[in-house]
């Protein structure tokens, strides 16, 4: 990791030990861009909207759901910026123990999961996969770095996720891994289990959920994130595809040795970008047009982890799955 992204990592592991304030119970999953914890959300009747999209809404309630895909998220941005050479912090070390010792007692409730919906608390099966991340990449610090902590009880918590996700967010009659417990309704976020490492990507689960997601929320080659007439955001409507899972199903055909299919995507995606290389975080396929929060990161981060993806043999999406051990780094 060069210099300048060093310290952008630590500016940033800085940043969260400020804004937790040594109480992991005081995580959000959002933060205003000065760092507000309140987003308040309420609706502006008096405005119409862009293009008449009423409800007009300041703020975003979605600060204050549970979203158990956030510790996993920071447990391994902290693990893998560790093994890029992000210097050791007691205190930032402190506050992952904290995090994870709470995650401890949270991690088998339900929750509103990765996309926010409003539909609902329920047993996402991304949700259960990225609580094991957290363990996973705790477990991995103690073991690669010298680390202390229990390890002995966060490896035991990761396996217990790890077979009950197995039991209860897999179906058998659609050989897929499916979208919560006990439903037969698929999730593109589902195409990020092996790129976390939850099972390889030859793995005949996972080449079973890749197939069933083709089949079922692909639409003109692009990935839809759900069925949303599952009503399970709690939402009328549809929605356009989101570009991140495109690029997430790129990434899967990357790691299965599909690399024409993956190119092909990659370069059918570029295409959606408007006159400044923007992409916004959905297309809508009937109008062509870019439609969603503009521009988005989410989308552009996808992006930029496909393209090291074809560019490198060993890219983001490996990087990310395996230990310091199995690459030889250090």
């Amino acid at each position: 990791m060069n210099s300048g992204f060093v310290n952008e990592a630590e500016a940033w592991r800085e940043w969260l030990l400020r804004a937790v304030a040594g109480n992991p119970a005081q995580m959000q999953i959002m933060y205003g861009i000065a760092g507000e914890r309140r987003l308040t959300e309420y609706e502006i009747t008096w405005l119409s909207g862009y293009e008449d999209a009423a409800p007009v809404r300041i703020g975003n309630a979605a600060a204050d759901q549970l979203q158990l895909d956030v510790y996993g998220e920071v447990l391994d941005a902290l693990y893998q910026a560790r093994r890029m050479g992000l210097p050791f912090n007691e205190a930032a070390w402190d506050l992952e123990r904290a995090l994870l010792k709470h995650l401890e007692t949270i991690w088998d409730q339900p929750d509103e999961g990765i996309w926010e919906v409003r539909g609902g608390r329920r047993h996402f099966t991304h949700s259960k996969v990225m609580a094991w991340v957290a363990f996973d990449r705790a477990v991995r610090s103690v073991e690669e770095f010298g680390l202390s902590g229990p390890v002995e009880r966060w490896g035991t918590l990761r396996d217990q996720i790890h077979a009950e996700v197995c039991l209860k967010g897999f179906d058998a009659e659609l050989n897929s891994f499916v979208q919560s417990y006990g439903s037969k309704e698929l999730d593109a976020s589902l195409l990020l289990l092996p790129l976390v490492g939850f099972l390889p990507a030859d793995d005949a689960r996972i080449s079973g959920t890749v197939t069933a997601i083709e089949k079922h929320l692909r639409k003109d080659g692009l990935v839809l994130r759900y069925n949303t007439a599952t009503s399970v955001d709690g939402l009328a409507g549809e929605e356009g595809v989101f570009l991140a899972c495109s690029f997430w199903l790129a990434d899967n055909y990357i790691l299965q040795g599909r690399n024409e299919e993956a190119r092909s995507l990659f370069e059918h995606l570029l295409t959606l970008r408007n006159d400044l290389g923007l992409l916004a975080e959905e297309y809508d396929l009937k109008a062509k047009r870019l439609v969603g929060n503009f521009p988005q990161a989410f989308s552009h981060v996808a992006l930029i982890n496909t393209a090291h993806n074809l560019a490198r043999v060993f890219g983001p999406a490996q990087h990310r799955a395996v230990s310091k051990e199995t690459t030889g780094e250090g």
